[in-house]
């Protein structure tokens, strides 16, 4: 991994907009906590991560035995490893249910499949929704396409055992927070190209679509809060290595980069205006909409990378996350 740093590539900061009153000290607390992205830290951070997060466990996601919770191995892309799916379906089955395939968040660099699932979970104790979360390869160690492809994989299979998940096809969402949101991108993407399967609507929270670091806000965070620009530049780099901001990109790894958006799902896309992605995040719905796909766009003001997950209880958090999950409920049909 190169060890040039943000300020080495990019010079100067710009200006960042400030941070929401009931936001700001979390996210200075948050930055405290975490050291900088190196090689090293990242296994520290893996093992952190490893440890567990409370509410988290299969007990917590039982829902008090209303919520399913299931593993299993499931073909990964032609010629790689099988991929672990966690599965989480309603215990009472009261007919055919939406279904959401989870990416999660970390960057494409860390994390695993029961993280970013607790925010789907209303949906599934609801009985609208049966919600599958792939364990995909991370980055450095599996480099694109390994986990754009695995995602892929994940959905693939999900959309095949539909009837027996008890889905019903014509409605079937993705979903990814972060390094997630943009897997969920490329995914679908990879979804409309290769004709299967057909989704009905994508769910990109705060995505991490560009590579190339040339907007306002990719620059303006620096050595702030938990996902900074050198942190942004650290997984980048993880996933794409020397390719990273150059023509040899793929669109499916940085969705940023599609020159076609036509033909994709109905999305809901989100972001803080005091974070790093706001810009790629805010061009990305511009064009999406340009292309003729329908677009729900939200901005909140003050928000920084993921404010809503971090601080659920601030006023401008539950905002986002109510209107989140009441756009999710209308693509489930309920």
């Amino acid at each position: 991994m190169t060890d040039r740093t943000a300020a080495d590539l990019f010079g100067a900061t710009t200006i960042r907009p400030p941070l929401d009153p009931e936001l700001a000290p979390v996210e200075e607390a948050r930055g405290a906590i975490f050291p900088p992205l190196t090689d090293e830290t990242l296994r520290e951070i893996r093992r952190l991560i490893a440890g567990g997060t409370p509410g988290l466990d299969s007990e917590a996601l039982t829902a008090g035995g209303r919520v399913r919770v299931e593993e299993r191995r499931v073909p990964g892309p032609e010629g790689a490893p099988d991929i672990t799916v966690l599965i989480l379906s309603p215990a009472e089955d009261r007919g055919p249910k939406g279904g959401i395939l989870s990416l999660h968040g970390g960057g494409m660099i860390m994390g695993g499949r029961r993280d970013h699932v607790s925010h789907l979970l209303p949906h599934v104790i609801e009985g609208s929704a049966v919600v599958v979360s792939v364990e995909y390869r991370l980055a450095p160690d599996h480099p694109d396409p390994a986990p754009v492809e695995d995602c892929y994989a994940g959905l693939v299979w999900m959309a095949k055992n539909a009837a027996e998940l008890g889905i019903d096809p014509e409605r079937l969402l993705i979903a990814g927070v972060s390094g997630g949101g943009g897997l969920a991108a490329g995914a679908a993407l990879l979804a409309r190209d290769r004709a299967f399967p057909e989704l009905s609507h994508q769910i990109l929270i705060c995505p991490m679509l560009d590579d190339r670091f040339e907007t306002h806000s990719s620059r303006m965070v620096d050595r702030e809060g938990v996902w900074d620009r050198d942190s942004n530049l650290y997984a980048w780099t993880s996933v794409l290595g020397e390719r990273r901001g150059g023509p040899d990109v793929s669109p499916y790894a940085a969705p940023a980069r599609a020159e076609d958006l036509s033909r994709l799902p109905r999305t809901y896309i989100d972001t803080g205006s005091a974070e790093g992605f706001r810009d790629e995040i805010l061009t990305y719905a511009g064009r999406l909409s340009e292309a003729g796909v329908s677009v729900d766009l939200h901005m909140w003001g003050g928000g920084f990378h993921g404010f809503d997950m971090a601080v659920d209880h601030a006023a401008v958090s539950r905002a986002s996350s109510a209107t989140r999950e009441e756009f999710i409920r209308r693509a489930l049909g309920r």
